[in-house]
């Protein structure tokens, strides 16, 4: 088993091993008790400083970010773009090298380009955490996904995932089935046809477009939300109909496994993707997702700064 990762960032769940996505999860289990302490603090990390710089709105993962960083004791610095030199027209290279100036131990990014960690990682010499790139890759929470489910399913070989939703324009979706493909689970996508990339069979993947087949004998589902933003034009008739054919009920949950697991990255468009009884339903692992977030970014931290 190996015990260190054998990059200095981590950039995308594509250029993780098998190997090392189980390190991140069995180190992430082994902090994970740290948070119930009546002291939420280890001196981990101690000394150390992490920036994040954070392009695009988030709560819960900036916030977990934060929360991870402090509770290994690590010095962490959040910057608001909106009220920082990027206002003033400064470039993605010079903030990065302005803040490696100033001897960070990681940074933390998220961004709306695609690429944009890859490239401040080839010019920082400290880590670089991808918070989420564009359309392209979220990592951490997919790992924290994966978290979740091992710790219900024990193993992830062989589980079968349903993702339903925006496929196209879902980080989300792309980092889940790097991840689980990794892991040897059976991955299906589904939501309306314009929403699908014509090319995401090569990704291993079964795709349908009727939700009811989708989710037929699945022992995971991810709900993800429709990005309106991310959408350049109009590519379903209207939300009312979307919810009609790909929200998530209880009575279209009968398709299911009688211990399926309803997990969402949120935010949560409750009465869109999915009906409010089943995000606050007993199959839904929603805000265990979000505790493991903490872990997971805990681990990720632990691993890349703070040796093993």
């Amino acid at each position: 088993m190996i015990n260190k990762l054998k990059s200095k960032d981590l950039l995308g769940i594509k250029d993780l091993s098998p190997e090392e996505i189980l390190l991140i999860l069995d180190t992430a289990e082994s902090l994970k008790e740290i948070s119930t302490r009546d002291i939420k603090k280890v001196p981990a990390l101690r000394g150390k400083t992490i920036i994040n710089l954070f392009y695009e709105p988030s709560t819960r993962t900036r916030t977990s970010f934060e929360i991870a960083g402090k509770r290994l004791s690590a010095d962490v610095v959040n910057i608001s773009v909106s009220s920082s030199s990027v206002a003033k027209g400064e470039t993605l290279k010079d903030t990065a090298k302005n803040l490696e100036a100033m001897n960070p131990d990681a940074v933390v990014i998220r961004h709306s380009s695609s690429g944009a960690p890859y490239f401040i990682a080839k010019i920082l010499e400290c880590s670089v955490i991808n918070a989420g790139d564009g359309a392209h890759e979220h990592p951490t929470q997919a790992l924290l996904d994966l978290l979740t489910i091992k710790e219900r399913k024990k193993e992830l070989k062989g589980l079968k995932v349903s993702i339903i939703g925006d496929i196209t324009h879902s980080r989300v979706a792309r980092s889940n089935i790097y991840a689980m493909k990794k892991m040897g689970m059976d991955v299906t996508v589904a939501g309306p046809s314009t929403l699908i990339p014509v090319d995401i069979k090569k990704m291993g993947v079964k795709v349908f477009t009727d939700l009811s087949k989708a989710i037929e004998g699945a022992d995971v589902i991810i709900m993800l939300r429709i990005q309106l933003e991310r959408q350049e034009r109009g590519l379903f008739p209207s939300i009312r109909e979307y919810s009609r054919l790909f929200g998530l009920n209880v009575e279209k949950l009968k398709n299911a496994k009688e211990d399926v697991m309803i997990m969402h990255p949120g935010p949560i468009n409750r009465g869109v993707e999915i009906s409010a009884d089943v995000a606050d339903g007993p199959y839904s692992l929603i805000l265990d997702q979000v505790t493991n977030g903490v872990a997971v970014r805990m681990a990720i931290l632990h691993l890349l700064t703070g040796g093993v």
